[in-house]
C-alpha cells in the first residue's frame, strides 16, 4: 500500500491492481485495492483456499514430503511450530525405519518385545538425542508403556544399569 517511491524496486503491483479493477497506482487506487483485499480476506473462503488457511503446506503429498525433507535438513528460526513438529516426526520415523532394518526387525517386533527391551531402550535414547520427539511419543511409538516407565528405563540405561 506504499507509494511507488517507498516500495522495493522489484515489487510490481500493476497486475494485482489490474486484477482488482484498479486502473491507476494512485492514493485513491491504493485505497480501493486495500478495500478489495480486505473484503476478499474477510469474506467466504472458497474450498480450494481452505487448506492454505489451515496448514503450512499447499500441494500434494509428494511435494509435502520433499519440503519436510528440506526442512529437517535446514531448520531455522523462520520455521514455526507445525513445520517443526511434522519435520521432527518425519525425522524420527526415518530413524526408526533405519534402526529396524539395521537390527533385522519388523514393525511387529516393537509390539512383541518387552517394554523394557534393551534394544528398544537404546533406540529410545537415540530418538531423544537426535530428534525433538517427546518421551510420551517415543513410548507410544516403540510400544514401551508409559512415559514414566520409559524415563525410568532411560535413566537406568544412562547409568549403565541395564
Amino acid at each position: 500500500m506504499k507509494t511507488p517511491g517507498k516500495r522495493w524496486p522489484w515489487l510490481r503491483v500493476d497486475r494485482l491492481m489490474g486484477e482488482s479493477g484498479v486502473p491507476k497506482d494512485s492514493a485513491a487506487g491504493r485505497r480501493a485495492l486495500e478495500r478489495a483485499i480486505e473484503a476478499r480476506r474477510s469474506g467466504d473462503v472458497p474450498v480450494e483456499y481452505a487448506a492454505i488457511r489451515r496448514g503450512w503446506c499447499f500441494g500434494d503429498e509428494t511435494f509435502r514430503q520433499e519440503l519436510l525433507a528440506q526442512v529437517s535438513e535446514r531448520m531455522g528460526a523462520e520455521h514455526y511450530g507445525s513445520e517443526r513438529a511434522e519435520s521432527a516426526e518425519v525425522q524420527a520415523e526415518r530413524l526408526i525405519r533405519k534402526e529396524l532394518r539395521h537390527r533385522g526387525w519388523e514393525e511387529s517386533d516393537l509390539e512383541e518385545r518387552a517394554k523394557g527391551d534393551r534394544m528398544k531402550v537404546e533406540l529410545a535414547a537415540r530418538l531423544r538425542a537426535e530428534t525433538l520427539m517427546s518421551v510420551k511419543w517415543i513410548a507410544a511409538r516403540l510400544h514401551m508403556g508409559t512415559a514414566g516407565h520409559l524415563n525410568n528405563r532411560l535413566y537406568h540405561w544412562r547409568k549403565g544399569l541395564l
